[in-house]
C-alpha cells in the first residue's frame, strides 16, 4: 500500500513554509554545532562516532519531522511540496517558494514560478 501524500495549491504550500523554515532552522542550527564539534576530534577518537551518529539523528529527525507535515524531504535541507503535476520546491535558507520542477527533473531542472 503506497502513502497518500497531500496535493498542496501553491497557497498552502505558502502558508506552510514557516513551519517547514522553522524546523529547518532549528536542525541546522543543531547540525552546525555538531559538525564544529565532530571538526575538532580526531577520526579514531570514541566521541567522533557519537558526534557523528548525533549528527545523522538531526538530519533523520527533520526529514521525519517534515514527512509529517505531508511535504518531501528530498536532499539535505531542501524540501519538496508536491502539487499533483510536480513539486514547489524549497531550499534553505532561501525566503519563499519561488521555483518548481516536475516530477521526473529534480532540483537541476528547477524553473522559476511565474
Amino acid at each position: 500500500m503506497t502513502e497518500e501524500r497531500p496535493v498542496f495549491t501553491l497557497d498552502e504550500a505558502r502558508a506552510l513554509l514557516p513551519r517547514v523554515k522553522g524546523v529547518t532552522a532549528d536542525a541546522v542550527q543543531r547540525a552546525e554545532t555538531l559538525s564544529a564539534q565532530l571538526n575538532t576530534v580526531a577520526e579514531d577518537d570514541p566521541e567522533h562516532e557519537t558526534l557523528s551518529a548525533a549528527l545523522r539523528d538531526v538530519v533523520n529527525g527533520w526529514a521525519e519531522e517534515l514527512k509529517t507535515l505531508g511535504v518531501e524531504p528530498k536532499g539535505l535541507w531542501l524540501v519538496d511540496f508536491d502539487n499533483g503535476v510536480g513539486y514547489y520546491c524549497w531550499r534553505y535558507p532561501e525566503t519563499g517558494i519561488t521555483h518548481y520542477h516536475g516530477y521526473s527533473d529534480g532540483f537541476a531542472g528547477r524553473m522559476t514560478i511565474q
